[in-house]
């Protein structure tokens, strides 16, 4: 196990760790590029911008996911009465089995136009509450799993404009309450765990995998009172074979033969990082590398015992460290890092630049009703090839508490979305230490403000490519930028569905750089490939940027298959 630091100690000697950068030159190069960055950007805007979008949404946003026409799909639970936007006239919702109201004409799920920044109300008829999903390689949304008539229901949006939630009732075959979606190679969906389910199951079956299957992983790693193994950290590894991770514990999951291939060490420190105590994780950029790497990143959580103890009126103080480990090892441990502040119910989104933003979340307590204290306002960056000791770097607070049923996720122009925060039972806006919240932000990071950014000219956005395919990029900057063309790359960031501190689906491959040509003097093509596998990139839609001297350009939608 390696040595756990504190966050920026002055004076601190530390002994290079192996998965760190360790050669001089690229230090050098990083601070370098860095620096050229930072100076790039307006003073105003060092450290990111928040401004708000939407003063009430009319759902809190306890559920989101990007989909590729640039609307992003909301919803919350249906069972905590009426919500603050009424369905079209004439549509209402019937549910003889609903806890709140059975005749209800208030819409529970929402269609958030970016572009437009507007509002559409969708009908979800059954309780998506604490559900999960996974976006399709033809780009519709299956969404799985939740709460009462809901926990085996799955349901699928399709983006066109002006479509809504159709639902199949019975389509998972166990309860799905508080799963995780992993989008496979093949297209399928695995649905993994959830309260009291010790299992796993695909979406859509085949005459294989028409059943449940065991998974002893998942009852071995429940807490009892506590559970602290709900949402387990799911990663399509390079190899094939799932990262799974509940509790404190992980493993490597063939799930072709259902077998465990590998049991990794336990996280340092032996806390939860799971839900209830609510870490969140990434799998970090994966380099176009003749052999490739992947680490997982864990930070946050809650100690050991943290439920019970704010269920009675303590709450603890929340854990502060990382853990990032290489699962490509063949001999991996964990490296453990301190962030600048304690965090439970924070999510960790990637940027297109490769950077990790950690946003969201409380210094004290737990998920759960009323479980979380001392908001954290201010996000953090994470750098993943900075020298350790300087990976983080912390942002411009937002002033809008986000604890428990809080959400963030990247939009194609580069900004992050934030919503939600309902720590009650039902929603609560006056009389009650957070209230519930429904106001949509976005937090610009500073690369938005460059005056050297980047824009994409070529390929038009909803391209397709293939595997292995050579995709030639052409992009334009501002007039007397000076291209430096080792420092400009590709990178395709596929968009995940988020809820409960964690984002599945989450990736981001950088598929090369370097073999750029000048066209005209601000307009230059780059040559790379697209990733050789669909264990590189599952079938689909991504989002793809052009990142120059760390500034990214918007993205466009690409779809691999």
């Amino acid at each position: 196990m390696k040595k756990d630091r504190e966050y920026c100690k002055p004076n601190q000697q530390e002994k290079q760790p192996s998965m760190a950068p360790s050669p001089t030159s690229l230090s050098f190069f990083f601070f370098f590029f860095f620096f050229f960055s930072l100076n790039s950007v307006t003073q105003a805007a060092q450290g990111g911008e928040w401004k708000l979008l939407k003063t009430n949404i009319g759902v809190s946003a306890m559920h989101m996911q990007l989909l590729n026409n640039d609307r992003v799909i909301i919803f919350d639970r249906t069972d905590y009465g009426p919500s603050k936007i009424n369905l079209p006239e004439g549509k209402c919702r019937d549910d003889p089995n609903e806890q709140a109201l059975k005749h209800d004409c208030t819409a529970h799920s929402v269609e958030y136009d970016v572009y437009t920044n507007s509002i559409r109300a969708l009908t979800v008829q059954t309780d998506v509450w604490c559900s999960s999903g996974t976006v399709s390689p033809n780009g519709h949304l299956i969404q799985t799993g939740g709460f009462n008539d809901g926990e085996r229901a799955v349901r699928i949006f399709q983006p066109c404009g002006s479509c809504d939630w159709n639902e199949i009732p019975q389509g998972l075959y166990a309860r799905r309450w508080y799963a995780t979606n992993q989008l496979l190679p093949d297209g399928r969906a695995i649905v993994i765990g959830g309260r009291q389910q010790f299992n796993y199951e695909f979406y859509p079956k085949s005459s294989s995998t028409n059943r449940l299957f065991p998974m002893p992983f998942l009852a071995e790693t429940n807490d009892r009172g506590q559970e602290n193994n709900l949402y387990p950290f799911v990663h399509l590894n390079v190899d094939g074979n799932l990262f799974v991770f509940a509790n404190n514990r992980a493993i490597l999951f063939d799930y072709t033969r259902d077998r465990i291939v590998r049991t990794f060490p336990t996280m340092p420190g032996g806390y939860p990082r799971s839900y209830p105590s609510s870490g969140s994780s990434v799998l970090l950029p994966l380099k176009n590398k003749k052999e490739e790497e992947a680490e997982v990143l864990i930070c946050g959580g809650a100690p050991r015992g943290s439920y019970l103890e704010a269920n009675g009126g303590n709450f603890m103080g929340a854990l502060d460290t990382c853990g990032r480990i290489r699962i490509t090892d063949p001999n991996p441990d964990w490296f453990m890092e301190t962030m600048p502040h304690p965090r439970v119910m924070g999510d960790m989104t990637l940027l297109p630049d490769g950077n990790v933003l950690i946003i969201n979340g409380a210094g004290r307590g737990t998920a759960g009703w009323e479980l979380g204290r001392d908001p954290v306002f201010e996000p953090v960056i994470y750098r993943p090839d900075a020298p350790p000791g300087s990976r983080f770097e912390v942002q411009n607070p937002s002033n809008i508490p986000r604890l428990y049923h809080s959400t963030a996720i990247l939009l194609r122009d580069g900004r992050v979305l934030v919503g939600g925060n309902n720590p009650h039972i039902r929603y609560q806006f006056n009389g009650v230490l957070f209230p519930t919240d429904l106001t949509l932000e976005s937090f610009s990071p500073e690369y938005m403000f460059s005056n050297i950014r980047p824009r994409i000219i070529a390929p038009a956005s909803q391209t397709q490519i293939g595997y292995g395919q050579k995709l030639v990029v052409r992009f334009s900057v501002p007039p007397g930028t000076a291209v430096r063309r080792e420092a400009v790359s590709v990178t395709m960031v596929a968009p995940p569905f988020t809820t409960h501190a964690y984002s599945m689906n989450q990736r981001l491959l950088v598929m090369g750089g370097g073999n750029v040509a000048e066209l005209t003097n601000s307009v230059y093509e780059v040559a790379v490939t697209a990733p050789t596998t669909a264990v590189l990139a599952p079938p689909g839609y991504y989002l793809v940027f052009v990142v120059h001297q760390y500034i990214p350009s918007e993205g466009i939608w690409v779809r691999i298959q």
